[in-house]
């Protein structure tokens, strides 16, 4: 499964590419897939919306067993 949200982020990074950014996988467990945007993405206003109407469409058709998408800041805590 881990190997089919792999793929999928691939597909989608193109797009985002396309407009400056990137995406990483973070971590993938009990159906919560954590993505950090890089680049363009990292502070645009329309990113959340690239998360749930791009990112989390394309994983959720190929991975059903996909719960939620999260993207995760690059803050680092305790630091």
């Amino acid at each position: 499964m881990l190997d089919r949200v792999k793929e999928v982020l691939n597909r989608v990074r193109p797009m985002l590419a396309a407009d400056g950014g990137d995406i990483e996988l973070i971590d993938f467990k009990e159906g919560q897939v954590k993505v950090r945007l890089l680049g363009a993405c990292r502070g645009c206003p329309l990113s959340q919306m690239t998360l749930r109407d791009g990112v989390e469409r394309a994983l959720r058709a190929a991975v059903p067993d996909i719960l939620e998408v999260v993207a995760v800041s690059n803050t680092v805590v305790g630091s």
